[in-house]
């Protein structure tokens, strides 16, 4: 254990400062001076996962190969560093006392009375470990959820400050993000919430390493000397991060302040060499220096919270700067298309990406935006339940099934066009119940997917239950909207794709989710370089 080196990243004063931006620019520093990093996220709510919660609630559910209902920030970590994460990469205190309930059923305590401390926090650090056992990383970044101070987060503060005694110090370390307000009336940057913020970590036994501070204004000299000091933490190892134009820039500005040096230092790790960040500095200089510009509408249900699509948002970010093109993503709530309103809504853009989801309410909106770009000949992109959608649009007006719709929103229609599958029906549990993951997918090589993936066999990860129903697939085919990627094992359609249209492609699977800054995803690139030539004829 003692090999694998341990980082942890906690937060104070409020949420949403940017922990898991922060350990993925630190993640990618490291990995870009040779070392095997990974990252970890702990959260501290009771949910086994995030799949069962709104989105409202918690962004979207990132979805990883194996098959887990992850937190979004695991996809900044896949982004950031390039390598795919796993169900070990995200663990919550759901997961936690599971384990620890299902181990006392089964009599693994001997009968002794099971308690926070030691059953909770021997189980948190046994999955903190869990990654670093395997041989395969230098270094284990683990993020805790939350702000220190949380009821929620008591047991995970406890395991970190335990792990310092099970690890040795120089194979751990302390990073505590916190807030450096600025109060416009007295113009001052005040460091008394970062003070509070890191005296709870001390009542709790952590004293941090390195402080990263969030602030909008640059901090004096006289602040960092007053942080260092009523904190107990070197004056180097007081960093600043400054509000970015973008969170690809965080790295950058992390590596100007020297936050990867001071970790390898206090880990007693060799500066190996300098970090090789060529290529990012490239993707940046073409984020920022497009020559090309084109609006998209995401029709969604849940677009008050981008982040609810945030991988989406993020793809179409590494599709343009890989295509030297300013992506405007115009965020539409699917609930305000109307037959009357959807020239009005749509006729400016140069393409149109309808999102997933789950349910009916707004439905029949992301059904009229399909039937306006499909006749007006605007580039379409749908994602899961917008290719269901799609499917359900072609039945309803160009087959004549009037009641054509998806099984999910009308269980009595006689089209089921999209329906569910067999060994679904059964399921009443919706926690990890559906088709989850990776999974094989066979490319027909006339296909734009083709053209766009350079391949035959993809490997695309998935999260729905219900499926394109293949009794409908000869007449679907017949008509235009052709079947262009099945899956080889069970025969489900995986992409549709409609004839003589500038773009019209629909994926059953998620291809955001494994869209990153070095390889973006080639259907988000061939989507945006259809919309250029579009644009220009």
């Amino acid at each position: 254990m003692a090999s694998t080196k341990y980082i942890f990243v906690t937060g104070g004063v409020t949420s949403s400062l940017g922990k898991g931006i922060i350990a993925s620019s630190l993640g990618n520093l490291l990995m870009a001076r040779g070392y095997r990093v990974t990252i970890q996220k702990f959260d501290p709510y009771i949910n086994i996962d995030p799949g069962t919660l709104n989105p409202y609630e918690h962004g979207e559910c990132y979805v990883t190969d194996d098959g887990a209902e992850t937190d979004l920030d695991l996809g900044h970590y896949e982004r950031f560093l390039n390598v795919r994460t796993s169900q070990a990469n995200n663990v919550t205190t759901g997961r936690i006392y599971h384990n620890v309930i299902t181990k006392e059923r089964r009599g693994d305590y001997l009968g002794k009375t099971v308690q926070v401390i030691p059953h909770i926090t021997d189980e948190i650090k046994r999955n903190f470990y869990r990654l670093g056992e395997t041989g395969d990383y230098d270094i284990v970044i683990t993020e805790i959820g939350g702000c220190v101070g949380d009821i929620e987060s008591l047991p995970f503060i406890e395991a970190v400050r335990q792990a310092k005694w099970d690890l040795g110090e120089s194979n751990f370390l302390v990073i505590h993000l916190t807030l450096i307000p600025y109060l416009a009336a007295a113009k001052e940057l005040k460091t008394k919430p970062t003070q509070h913020s890191v005296k709870q970590l001390l009542e709790a036994g952590i004293q941090p390493d390195i402080l990263v501070c969030r602030s909008e204004k640059p901090l004096p000299s006289e602040i960092r000397r007053k942080l260092s000091l009523f904190c107990n933490v070197q004056l180097n190892s007081v960093i600043e991060a400054l509000d970015a134009e973008t969170i690809y820039d965080v790295p950058l500005m992390m590596r100007k302040e020297k936050l990867d040096e001071r970790v390898l230092t206090k880990l007693k790790l060799a500066h190996k060499e300098p970090p090789h960040i060529d290529e990012w500095r490239t993707f940046l200089s073409k984020l920022k220096n497009p020559t090309n510009e084109v609006n998209i509408g995401l029709v969604g249900k849940y677009v008050e919270l981008p982040d609810a699509y945030k991988s989406i948002a993020e793809a179409f970010i590494h599709a343009g700067a890989h295509l030297e093109c300013k992506v405007n993503i115009h965020w539409i709530s699917s609930e305000t298309i109307t037959e009357k309103s959807v020239k009005r809504t749509l006729s400016d853009l140069h393409g149109v990406l309808v999102a997933p989801g789950f349910g009916e309410r707004g439905i029949e909106g992301k059904i009229e935006a399909i039937r306006y770009v499909r006749e007006n000949n605007i580039p379409f992109f749908g994602i899961c339940l917008g290719m269901q959608c799609a499917v359900v649009e072609f039945a309803r007006n160009v087959l004549g099934f009037e009641d054509a719709a998806s099984s999910e929103m009308d269980k009595e229609t006689k089209h089921p066009v999209i329906d569910l599958m067999e060994d679904q029906k059964k399921i009443t549990d919706y926690g990890g119940t559906m088709r989850l993951g990776s999974y094989e997918c066979k490319l027909k090589k006339s296909s734009k997917a083709y053209q766009a993936y350079k391949t035959s066999t993809i490997h695309e990860r998935h999260r729905h239950r219900y499926e394109f129903n293949n009794k409908y697939l000869e007449q679907m085919e017949a008509a235009g909207l052709k079947a262009t990627g099945i899956n080889p094992k069970s025969g489900l359609v995986e992409i549709v794709e409609l004839d003589n249209h500038p773009y019209f492609v629909g994926s059953q699977f998620h291809p955001e989710l494994k869209s990153t800054v070095m390889n973006p995803h080639p259907l988000f690139v061939s989507f945006i370089d259809a919309i250029i030539q579009n644009k220009k004829n």
